[in-house]
């Protein structure tokens, strides 16, 4: 980490402002030189014309120096604010790499503030993910981490997996001696409440995993039911072919809209019913792959004709699912009224029009995912920190077990690597591997 990198820390295009940002030891000469400056004083922002190789000048930028080790990445940092578009902003990097920066690489930046400790893994996850929130109450979730939240909580369960450390090392020093009754009652009773809390962490933040990436919404009915219709309706273009022939939709159509504070990417699935056709069947298939990974599914019924068998097939379907997981609508409300809707009554369905009104389909789902997004647990972000919980939850587990046979100290084994889990999600034990992983999925110039 003795070189000094340099990147584009904004998206390439046309913009007000483009940012050059520098981390390293060389950082200051090299605005020194690049600027004909003699000196900057930390954290002010100082108009200064930058000059390239000929003399010629590049551009008046905003120039702002962070002194070591006050800076994000706990090296001095100087930052050069231009003009936007590409042109000016490459020039520059071009000029700082010949004056001794090389090009960072993806994450590089926030990998320097890890190792300099001015972040921890869960902080630095927070970091990228909040550039990718999909909606207003992902960005709060991710800015209180990056204030430390699940930092936090991890040292709580860590402390308290410690403390049972402890006891049991007591029990095994002390073995021959008359020890509390109480002991194990309260190992075990601490473990169960311990397994529970990461446990219900675990499921929440599967639950709300769209939160972060974005809920799937899967429309499905019988052919002709107008799934195409509603999506190019709720999309304002046509996305997807429109025809009486049943069948025209035979491969899932997936698109992003926002719905109140939520981007979802909403999926028109091909029409359920028992098909001939070889490709049919697999778009089909692709339908039921669809509904199962929805985080919320709306299920169209043709208003303007009868129940069938096509509709029945439907609601088994529907069957399988939660109540906050789907919506049920009698699609094309602005035609005479043919369908027997008494079979649907248990699902609560709304009457809508894909052609001319569905306020009502959107609002449904607004609240739908309002509520799928509410909640005060601490949320991981990442497939990472899941895997690390789970890993944490299934050696309290084989500990309880091995608790019960009286094998303190491979129980204390299990605790041990419940602990190593647990502190992978903010600081793990095989560095440089898991860091070069995991930095690399960054952006450029964080």
């Amino acid at each position: 980490m003795n070189d000094t990198i340099a990147a584009v820390a904004t998206a390439h295009g046309i913009a007000s402002i483009a940012i050059v940002r520098l981390s390293g030891s060389l950082s200051l000469d090299i605005a020194k030189r690049l600027t004909h400056s003699i000196s900057f004083e930390p954290r002010y922002a100082n108009l200064r014309t930058l000059y390239d190789s000929n003399e010629e000048t590049i551009d008046q930028a905003i120039v702002l120096y962070f002194q070591a080790p006050k800076s994000f990445t706990g090296e001095d940092i100087v930052e050069f604010q231009c003009h936007g578009g590409i042109v000016v902003a490459e020039r520059i990097l071009e000029e700082v790499c010949r004056l001794g920066a090389r090009l960072a690489l993806p994450g590089e930046f926030s990998k320097r503030a890890f190792l300099n400790g001015k972040i921890d893994l869960s902080e630095a996850e927070a970091i990228a993910k909040i550039i990718e929130a999909k909606s207003v109450d992902a960005a709060k979730i991710l800015a209180k981490q990056l204030k430390g939240e699940l930092r936090a909580f991890v040292d709580a369960h860590r402390d308290a997996l410690l403390e049972i450390l402890a006891y049991t090392e007591v029990t095994i020093d002390y073995a021959e001696e008359d020890l509390p009754e109480t002991i194990y009652t309260q190992i075990f009773a601490k473990l169960s409440q311990l397994k529970s809390q990461l446990q219900e962490t675990v499921e929440a933040s599967r639950r709300r995993a769209g939160l972060i990436e974005g809920y799937k919404v899967a429309i499905i009915g019988k052919p002709n039911v107008g799934k195409s219709s509603l999506l190019n309706a709720l999309l304002r273009y046509e996305r997807a072919i429109v025809s009486d022939v049943a069948g025209t939709t035979r491969d899932t159509i997936e698109e992003a809209i926002r719905i109140g504070t939520h981007l979802i990417r909403i999926v028109d699935t091909a029409g359920v019913r028992q098909a001939d056709n070889e490709i049919e069947r697999i778009g089909i298939a692709k339908t039921l792959e669809s509904i199962e990974e929805a985080d919320v599914v709306i299920a169209l019924f043709d208003g303007s004709r009868a129940w069938d068998e096509e509709d029945e097939q439907i609601v088994k379907l529907l069957d399988r699912l939660e109540p906050s997981q789907m919506i049920v609508a009698i699609n094309k409300s602005d035609l005479p009224r043919v369908l027997d809707g008494e079979k649907l009554n248990a699902f609560d369905p709304i009457e809508v029009s894909a052609k001319r009104e569905f306020s009502r389909l959107t609002h449904r789902l607004e609240a739908l995912l309002d509520k799928l997004s509410h909640g005060d647990d601490i949320l991981l972000v990442s497939r990472r920190q899941i895997e690390a919980v789970t890993q944490a939850v299934m050696q309290i587990e084989e500990s309880e077990r091995l608790l019960q046979e009286g094998a303190l100290e491979f129980f204390a084994y299990h605790i041990q690597e419940a602990i190593k889990a647990l502190s992978s999600i903010t600081k793990p034990y095989d560095n440089e591997e898991i860091l070069d992983k995991m930095f690399s999925e960054f952006c450029l110039g964080k």
